[in-house]
């Protein structure tokens, strides 16, 4: 059975930083594209960033330069380090697993607020 644990939400003032982990579990994580969403009160689900097998990555434009994604295909885990928060990136977390647009897991979120 495959898992997806997030971990390291939490509260932080604009301009501090985070890193959100994800912990995977039950299926070959090397083959899958790790990305991470968000979804704000009212908004839908957006991508915020992806990393594949090999390590290329992908940003949406309003976290490139302060959000980097990363792996460790060692531990089965996947990074989101965010700095220079702001206020609009308040949201519920969510890391997602996917392989060619088939197998598409999802973890149960983490809460990030920044407060101003």
């Amino acid at each position: 059975q495959v898992q997806l644990v997030e971990s390291g939400g939490g509260l932080v003032q604009a301009g501090g930083s985070l890193r959100l982990s994800c912990a995977a579990s039950g299926l070959i994580f090397n083959l899958y594209r790790m990305n991470w969403y968000r979804q704000a009160p009212g908004n839908q689900r957006e991508l915020v960033a992806s990393i594949t097998g090999g390590g290329s990555t992908n940003y949406a434009d309003s976290v490139k330069g302060r959000f980097t994604i990363s792996r460790d295909n060692a531990k089965n885990t996947v990074y989101l380090q965010m700095n220079s928060l702001k206020p609009e990136d308040t949201a519920v977390y969510y890391c997602n697993a996917n392989y060619l647009s088939t197998w598409d897991y999802w973890g149960q979120g983490t809460q990030v607020t920044v407060s101003s």
